[in-house]
């Protein structure tokens, strides 16, 4: 998973660090609330390790921010303390597990993976899904292209999804109303070329190149 630590005690940080790093994880780390919001905002994450006392603005209302902010990413609270109260405040915020300092980084490697399982996701939706130029982050239900972010709604958010998922390779129709609309039919009317033609026509805004492939009679494919 790629993971974002915001942790103002560096020796600690960097110890977590490559102990996550040693579970195959990559990890980026910030120390400060402001640092961590906009680190967020400018990469995707597949979930957030979140310190609960940190300068300019705690745990807690980093974590508040991000909810607001529409992030669906599991954050996780560690703190030196435990106090109930502390506990309580952090998950009302909307973090969604919390540890007492320090804890063993396979541990936490187990807490967020539970976490992903929690939401009804597998670790690989959870995972970052890469196509090209085009990044999506499962997590945070945000996509980019060229580093530029996409506007979608969560029927094209989905779409795109799938066909990354399958990127090089052709999906059918039928594959894509069953996988992204949950549908065990196919309608009559034709809602995945409408939608297909949607998410075309944001993919390419700028003059970009159309990264979806139509094979007549088969299917679409994401180009890789």
């Amino acid at each position: 998973m790629k993971l974002l630590i915001v942790e103002d005690d560096e020796d600690y940080a960097a110890g977590l660090q490559a102990e996550l790093v040693a579970l195959d994880h990559e990890v980026t780390h910030v120390a400060t609330g402001p640092a961590g919001l906009m680190a967020v905002e400018r990469d995707e994450f597949d979930a957030v390790i979140l310190d609960c006392m940190l300068p300019q603005i705690n745990g807690a209302t980093v974590a508040r921010r991000l909810r607001a902010d529409g992030h669906r990413l599991p954050v996780l609270m560690l703190s030196a303390l435990g106090r109930s109260a502390e506990k309580v405040d952090g998950l009302e915020a909307g973090a969604d597990d919390y540890v007492v300092k320090p804890t063993p980084a396979i541990e936490i490697d187990a807490r967020l993976r539970a976490l992903i399982r929690a939401r009804g996701w597998t670790e690989r939706e959870a995972e970052t899904l890469r196509a090209g130029d085009i990044v999506i982050s499962p997590g945070q239900h945000r996509a980019w292209r060229a580093g530029a972010a996409l506007d979608l709604t969560r029927l094209e958010f989905g779409l795109l999804a799938e066909l990354a998922r399958h990127a090089g390779s052709y999906l059918t129709r039928a594959m894509l109303v069953e996988r992204v609309w949950g549908y065990d039919f196919e309608p009559a009317t034709n809602i995945v070329d409408a939608q297909v033609r949607t998410l075309r026509r944001k993919l390419t805004e700028g003059g970009t190149s159309d990264p979806i492939v139509t094979k007549r009679g088969v299917g679409y494919m994401l180009v890789a």
